[in-house]
């Protein structure tokens, strides 16, 4: 698994990271069930506080993509990610509002936004999506 973590971005380390995991599985890269660093080794190989791959690898518990199993390790969830459902669409709803306002106001157009959202999307299905 390969992570690279910008220390000069303006995203949080831990989201940084948990991005790439969650890119890694939509690529193909992580596959069900495939061990995953425990977080000690994580934050010794990045070079990152230990409590920063700790919350995001509790959100990424949180979010269905990982189980955590003590004694055992960390896995890629075995039965793979949940399928969207209602809940999952209104969440993404309130992730896009910002990004689909933030456009407009960069008088960005529906076809615009529309084909770079197909565009991005067709890279992580054909395994390609990175950052």
């Amino acid at each position: 698994m390969f992570i690279e973590i910008d220390l000069e971005s303006k995203d949080p380390l831990y989201a940084q990271l948990k991005n790439q995991i969650v890119a890694g599985i939509a690529r193909g890269d992580l596959t069900p069930g495939e061990s995953l660093p425990s977080v000690r080794a994580l934050g010794a190989d990045l070079g990152i506080n230990l409590h920063t791959v700790n919350k995001a690898y509790r959100q990424l518990e949180q979010e269905g993509f990982i189980l955590i199993q003590r004694q055992k390790g960390v896995f890629i969830h075995p039965e793979g990610v949940a399928p969207a459902d209602e809940e999952y669409k209104n969440h993404l709803k309130k992730q896009l509002r910002p990004l689909i306002a933030d456009s407009v106001c960069r008088s960005m157009s529906e076809e615009e936004f529309v084909n770079l959202s197909r565009e991005l999307f067709r890279e992580f299905a054909n395994g390609e999506g990175g950052e």
